[in-house]
């Protein structure tokens, strides 16, 4: 698989295939011109041009042949789903039909593609879910493998109290190791009630020849009251996350790299905070998608947790992830539900378009870089998801 960012010329398109170019435009259905002989201008276009930008046809290619640019400038790349007012997926758009901002600037396309991307997936299970919860998750696992293609990869990561790698990396999506390492990974859960840790109905941490010592005197009773104390719930969601970042950063490239977690979205206890781990992901070119389950996915669940108290958990942390790194987040409260969401991803991720422009801005200043992409659509039809930015790094430069 080659790399975005040694290949391409800006404005010239790639002299290896060049000659090629009729093949490649039919393979992937697109309507684009043979990419411009002549450099660009050195100045980057007005803002109030953006005809200019959208002159020049890209380069038109595959996911198989995602080309290797050349440049002293930032390469970007940019997965974009579009989706009708309802819910179905775009197709059919050429590259005449985005046009594509950075820092509100007008930025040409250099490198467009409609074909699927195999896939980097990292799918992370919550294990603190309640226990008829976890029932539902346990039971949906096995729909997961048909959702993928055979090309795709999966690493399996669990977090509780603390996250693990349950796979020892990244396996076929349609390996019976990925089929075992699911079947043997199945949580119970927590027990919903709440434990009575003191008074006079707690448990005896005194005994004698057996038998309970008086309650009076056990550790934590007021005598007259029973008090109700019990165990803080642990979430470590930012730290699993930012586990299963660390790996896929290490995929090679020509690979999307994405994040699946199934979750009640709940966070507490991580060392890592929820901004810094979005930081990462943004550095890390990564896309995360998720599933809520249990409470989290009743109708206005997710508004509520919207509003949260200082020192108390974080009902819901998801949405600034899908949000920020341009994935989906889908809310299901049944076994069949959550196999429906894992086809509903992978649809997802298969159906993007992608999109590489060059950055006008320096090449690596370390500062966020917003982005907005737009298509020739009435706004009322379309909706658009891909993600708000990114920071720039010296692997986008060469």
């Amino acid at each position: 698989m080659s790399d975005v960012k040694s290949q391409i010329t800006p404005g010239m398109g790639s002299r290896e295939t060049q000659s090629a170019a009729p093949a490649s435009n039919a393979s992937s259905g697109a309507q684009a011109p043979e990419p411009q002989a002549a450099p660009p201008s050195a100045t980057p276009p007005s803002a109030n041009a953006p005809d200019a930008v959208q002159g020049e046809a890209p380069t038109i290619g595959k996911a198989s042949d995602i080309p290797t640019i050349v440049t002293t400038t930032t390469a970007v790349e940019v997965p974009v789903t579009v989706k009708d007012n309802k819910g179905n997926f775009v197709a059919g758009l050429t590259w005449r039909d985005f046009r594509i901002y950075e820092n509100n600037q007008p930025q040409r396309i250099a490198w467009f593609s409609v074909d699927p991307f195999p896939l980097s997936i990292a799918f992370v299970i919550d294990q603190s879910l309640t226990q008829d919860t976890m029932a539902q998750v346990n039971n949906s696992l096995g729909a997961l493998q048909g959702a993928l293609a055979s090309y795709d990869e999966v690493s399996v990561l669990a977090y509780n109290n603390g996250p693990k790698d349950v796979s020892g990396g990244f396996t076929g999506a349609q390996s019976h190791r990925l089929d075992a390492v699911l079947s043997l990974n199945k949580a119970i859960g927590r027990d919903e009630g709440a434990p009575v840790t003191g008074g006079a109905l707690s448990g005896c941490s005194i005994t004698a020849n057996g038998s309970c010592v008086d309650p009076n005197l056990q550790v934590g009773h007021s005598a007259g009251s029973m008090e109700m104390n019990p165990a803080r719930e642990i979430h470590t969601l930012n730290d699993a996350i930012l586990l299963a970042a660390t790996e896929l950063s290490k995929r090679p490239p020509g690979r999307r790299r994405m994040i699946y977690v199934v979750s009640d979205g709940k966070e507490y206890g991580s060392k890592a905070k929820t901004k810094e781990v979005i930081h990462f992901l943004e550095q890390n070119k990564i896309t995360l998608y998720a599933t809520l389950v249990g409470d989290s996915a009743r109708w206005g669940e997710g508004y509520l947790s919207r509003f949260h108290l200082p020192l108390q958990m974080n009902d819901d942390v998801l949405p600034k992830y899908t949000q920020a790194t341009g994935g989906d987040l889908y809310a299901e409260r049944s076994t069949n539900g959550i196999e429906k969401s894992y086809q509903k991803v992978a649809e997802e991720a298969h159906a993007q378009y992608t999109l590489v422009y060059y950055s006008h801005e320096p090449a690596i200043d370390g500062k966020y870089r917003s982005i907005e992409v737009r298509v020739d659509r009435p706004a009322k039809e379309v909706e658009i998801t891909t993600k708000q930015g990114y920071y720039p790094t010296a692997l986008d430069v060469h």
